[in-house]
């Protein structure tokens, strides 16, 4: 059995909870450990039950809590030795002991979970995805993409669940406020996932036999929920899937918990 539920995603802050037989893990902790505490309360769970936390990459949206949380719970933490040395005010908040690094494409075990971190391109030291393997099933996270490639969609490929950026509107993002060179970085080839691109994405694994998806880290300035779902609800049309009939497709809330998916 795997269960996961996204408890926070945007780009204001990212946790993710997934669950096997008999480990319980977070994927990245961008928010207050009071406002994990309470998600994880909400789901039945607390945090000294959580085995381990995998982080992504370094930028406070993912990190913020990492070492708070790691030295109250004497949580281990697992990053890259990249990603460890962009996170030394997380260091100066925890205990040695629960510091581990892993290595980009090299399986390693949390519990009877099997996590294969893969590379993301992202303006940041390291920056991870994460195939989590358990009882047979995949899930697959994948955020923080500055453009997609086929190593990328080869890490992704045969998920049994795929949590995938879907971060800004191309056009909000040129229309909007912000100062050009974060309109640049953005839209970069190392800064993050637009829209369409999330729908392309999804349609070719969907039509590849995958069938559950998660839309997560939505720009909140460039983005609504509705018009990210509606763009990869658009281009599934094309191969003629249906979100709800053929597959499941739903976004990740910014600020409270989604749908607790299991696979048995």
């Amino acid at each position: 059995m795997m269960r996961c539920c996204s408890l926070f995603s945007g780009s204001s802050g990212n946790s993710i909870y997934i669950e096997g037989n008999n480990t319980k893990i977070l994927v990245d902790a961008g928010v207050s450990g009071k406002k994990i505490e309470n998600s994880l309360s909400s789901l039945g769970t607390n945090l000294s039950d959580i085995d381990a936390i995998l982080v992504t990459h370094e930028h406070s949206d993912h990190v913020s809590s990492v070492g708070y949380l790691s030295k109250k719970y004497d949580i281990p933490v697992f990053a890259s030795e990249l990603t460890w040395n962009g996170m030394e005010s997380q260091l100066d908040k925890m205990n040695s002991q629960n510091r581990f690094s892993f290595h980009p494409d090299k399986l390693f075990e949390v519990g009877e979970l099997d996590i294969l971190p893969f590379k993301i391109p992202h303006d940041a030291n390291e920056p991870c995805g994460f195939s989590i393997f358990g009882s047979g099933k995949k899930i697959t996270i994948a955020t923080d993409i500055g453009h997609m490639n086929k190593y990328l969609i080869e890490n992704m490929s045969m998920s049994d669940l795929l949590l995938l950026e879907s971060n800004h509107d191309i056009e909000m993002l040129k229309c909007g406020r912000y100062p050009w060179y974060l309109k640049q970085r953005i839209l970069g080839s190392s800064g993050h996932l637009c829209n369409e691109m999330a729908g392309k994405t999804i349609s070719y694994l969907a039509g590849s036999g995958m069938k559950n998806f998660f839309l997560g880290h939505l720009s909140a300035e460039n983005n609504f929920p509705e018009l990210a779902y509606q763009t990869v609800c658009n281009s599934l049309s094309e191969i003629g899937i249906t979100p709800g009939k053929e597959i499941f497709l739903e976004v990740a809330p910014r600020n409270q918990c989604s749908k607790m998916l299991e696979f048995v």
